[in-house]
């Protein structure tokens, strides 16, 4: 997976926004202005996003490319290098998570208008 096809998954996602907050060297993705996946465009070569803390512990132990998330609460967020033997459908699994581990964390309402969204236009 490169960074074009990271963005273009991302983007695919129900209610998903893209933008700089930090500086134009970190793109953002969000939903429901909540962040789900951030990474650096300098190197493009990681990551980082959200993870159940048990089982971002199971990763990090079975994946030398998924380490605690840099610049970020290492109990909550992961590092997921790009450029490792991680499969597309891992590194997809892995953005999967953290879209609806912060979907799950939105009010109730914002999660309906996501979902009804979502089953209108045929995304996930």
């Amino acid at each position: 997976m490169n960074i074009e096809e990271l963005r273009d998954y991302c983007l695919s996602k129900t209610g998903v926004t893209e933008g700089f907050p930090f500086g134009e060297e970190t793109l953002v993705f969000k939903v429901g202005e909540k962040l789900f996946l951030l990474i650096g465009l300098e190197h493009g070569k990681w990551f980082n996003v959200k993870c159940d803390p048990e089982l971002a512990i199971e990763l990090r132990e079975r994946h030398w490319e998924i380490t605690p998330g840099f610049h970020m609460n290492k109990k909550h967020w992961n590092s997921v290098r790009l450029d490792g033997n991680l499969s597309f459908k891992q590194l997809q699994a892995q953005i999967d998570h953290s879209y609806e581990l912060v979907l799950q964390s939105l009010p109730k309402k914002l999660q309906e208008e996501i979902k009804a969204l979502a089953s209108n236009t045929g995304q996930t």
